[in-house]
């Protein structure tokens, strides 16, 4: 789908931390204190997202409709961009700002036939699974109770996108339960595999690829987000060549979320979350100029 044919608001882009709300006093629909802000914005949460993606992708019907209307396989960085912008917006935005993204989204999967309650809730649970599965894999601190909690929280966004909020999980154990009972109707499409391999080999600008390391960092990070998935998830897509076992992910997982910790934070925090600090007088604006 071309930029012309795609509906407003569907495409990717950075979002310039001049366009946020850094006055207002309101803590957003979760706030500092918040699960989701830690685990947002925590490095585990890049190959938490990889593994959502490619975890999404077993759902035959979900993905089906998807690879019908989208170029995810042509333009992945354009949906990772996406995603990670509309999960920003939802966390660390204003209710006001939070619930204009969610109303676009809603417009979006309208448009293109993807609203389905029970697609919306596969999508959010694989997602929130992902992002505590990734968390806690990768060495990050998180008791039970605080998973939980992060689950619980996570009914909000299920809720903003368009779930029927009886049917979503509030607990780790119901995450679970949920994915379990859903396992059964799961399959690995050709567009499923075709999906996990642009995810991992995505397409690069040769300057890009052959001049700088993005080529090699992000075949960590999506080998790593592959490794990540349930052991049965993994033999369902037999791929060769792909990670197999679940010591070599959680290593993998461990090692770069300690070099993303590395990274200075000003150059490791999104604009949304810099602006969100801001406006609650936890930053200094002068702090947060490079965020993003």
């Amino acid at each position: 789908m071309d930029d012309a044919a795609r509906p407003t608001g569907f495409r990717s882009g950075f979002t310039p931390l001049e366009s946020l709300d850094q006055t207002s006093d309101d803590p957003g629909l979760f706030g500092p204190e918040s699960l989701s802000w830690r685990v947002h914005h925590d490095p585990a949460s890049v190959v938490g997202g990889i593994r959502a993606l490619a975890l999404q992708s077993l759902h035959p019907d979900v993905m089906l409709g998807f690879d019908r209307v989208t170029d995810a396989r042509d333009d992945p960085w354009g949906r990772l961009s996406r995603t990670g912008k509309y999960v920003n917006q939802i966390t660390y935005g204003t209710v006001l700002e939070a619930e204009a993204a969610a109303a676009r989204v809603r417009r979006v999967h309208a448009v293109l036939g993807l609203d389905r309650p029970e697609w919306l809730l596969w999508v959010h649970c694989g997602a929130v699974d992902s992002w505590l599965e990734g968390h806690r894999r990768s060495g990050a601190p998180m008791t039970d109770d605080e998973a939980d909690r992060y689950v619980e929280e996570q009914v909000v966004a299920a809720r903003l996108v368009g779930c029927r909020e009886a049917d979503v999980p509030r607990t780790v154990q119901q995450l679970h339960d949920y994915l379990r009972d859903v396992r059964p109707s799961l399959e690995a499409t050709p567009q499923a595999r075709d999906a996990v391999r642009s995810l991992i080999w995505p397409p690069m600008e040769p300057k890009v690829e052959w001049l700088t390391p993005a080529r090699p960092a992000w075949t960590a990070f999506a080998l790593t987000g592959f490794g990540l998935l349930p052991r049965w998830a993994r033999r369902m897509f037999a791929l060769p060549g792909l990670p197999t076992t679940d010591l070599s992910a959680s290593l993998s997982a461990r090692a770069i979320r300690a070099a993303l910790l590395a990274v200075p934070e000003s150059r490791r925090t999104n604009p949304h979350l810099a602006a969100a600090r801001i406006r609650l007088g936890l930053a200094d604006p002068d702090e947060t100029r490079d965020a993003g």
